[in-house]
């Protein structure tokens, strides 16, 4: 399947898709098109250097979400994209986006969703309340998207030890690499082996 990745950052997720494809981790996925929703991203370097076709599209020159997404959209199926994974993607997306990629819209969140989710929980905020909150486990959920943020139906999730010491940023270290590069690949594979 024809794959998009969206993404707003570093794109450290969009690397282990790459890295998962290079292996021979994902044969029915096709990573066909990196689109950053602002310039400058190092996911973009990424994709250049894996040969992947990106671009920009940037969120900050759009009225609304409905507006920027209607683009996003035009521009998926434009490029016959059948899946979408949000990578880092801080955009929040239209109820009408969802609908078009219905099932068909992964996301990979750096917490054991139902907890630490929902509309401002992203980057080191997820780890930030973890460890205010004093939880032992914490981890990582890939689910699908819908209209509501972090809503969608979870496909798998991952445990990862909160240890003695930990700060927000060893946090989500270890949540990315024991987690999040782990599940993104594997359920990203499991859709589009299913489809």
């Amino acid at each position: 399947m024809k794959v998009a990745v969206l993404v707003s950052g570093g794109g450290t997720n969009l690397q282990a898709l790459i890295d998962a494809a290079a292996a021979g981790k994902m044969p029915h996925v096709q990573l066909s098109l990196v689109v950053a929703s602002r310039p400058g991203v190092y996911a973009l370097e990424r994709a250049e250097r894996a040969g992947i076709p990106s671009e920009v599209i940037a969120r900050k020159n759009f009225p609304s979400k409905e507006a920027y997404s209607r683009a996003l959209l035009e521009r998926l199926r434009g490029q016959g994209i059948e899946a979408v994974v949000l990578a880092g993607f801080l955009s929040v997306l239209s109820a009408e986006f969802c609908a078009a990629y219905a099932d068909r819209i992964l996301n990979v969140h750096p917490s054991l969703i139902p907890a630490f989710c929902g509309d401002g929980y992203y980057g080191l905020r997820v780890h930030e309340e973890a460890l205010r909150y004093g939880v032992k486990v914490t981890g990582a959920t890939v689910h699908l998207v819908n209209e509501i943020t972090d809503g969608g139906r979870i496909l798998l999730q991952k445990a990862v030890e909160v240890r003695e010491g930990d700060t927000p940023e060893t946090l989500q270290r270890r949540v990315m690499e024991e987690a999040e590069w782990v599940l993104l690949p594997e359920a990203l594979e499991k859709i589009c082996r299913e489809m």
